[in-house]
């Protein structure tokens, strides 16, 4: 196969994009053996069902990767993102989760996660120019 019937998308469609998580996913079960990996999404929404903050991510094994928690600007601030992330925590808990790790940028809320024992065990400067992006991780439970 040559980079010719390569098919560069800026907007792929979401099934596409779940195609390739799955297949990574089963080839990850083959390797470990482990195959107890769960989606973890929790919402808040208005009446009518509009998405007002949120926190997603995954739990496989005893760990955990929170890969998005947004909050809308008129909700921060009245703490909604410390109830998602405890919410998260208790539920990676319940799970069996022993750590969980996730990123953030210089500008968007690194001091926010080590308020709750997140620890930045990463930095890529100019990430993008000017900006830094943090690696954080957080043990749970018994390991905390």
């Amino acid at each position: 196969m040559d980079t010719e019937s390569f098919s560069i998308e800026t907007a792929p469609a979401a099934a596409d994009v779940a195609f390739l998580e799955d297949r990574l996913y089963e080839f990850n079960v083959a390797r470990t053996g482990i195959d107890d990996g769960t989606l973890l999404a929790i919402f808040v929404r208005d009446p009518d069902g509009t998405v007002a903050a949120g926190l997603y991510g995954w739990t496989w094994d005893a760990c955990s990767e929170i890969r998005y928690l947004w909050v809308r600007a008129d909700l921060r601030g009245h703490g909604v993102g410390t109830r998602l992330l405890a919410a998260a925590e208790r539920e990676i808990v319940r799970r069996g989760g022993r750590q969980v790790v996730l990123d953030t940028h210089s500008f968007q809320a690194p001091d926010f996660y080590r308020r709750f024992g997140y620890e930045v065990f990463a930095t890529i400067g100019d990430f993008p120019r000017g900006h830094q992006r943090f690696y954080l991780r957080k043990r749970l439970g018994e390991a905390s």
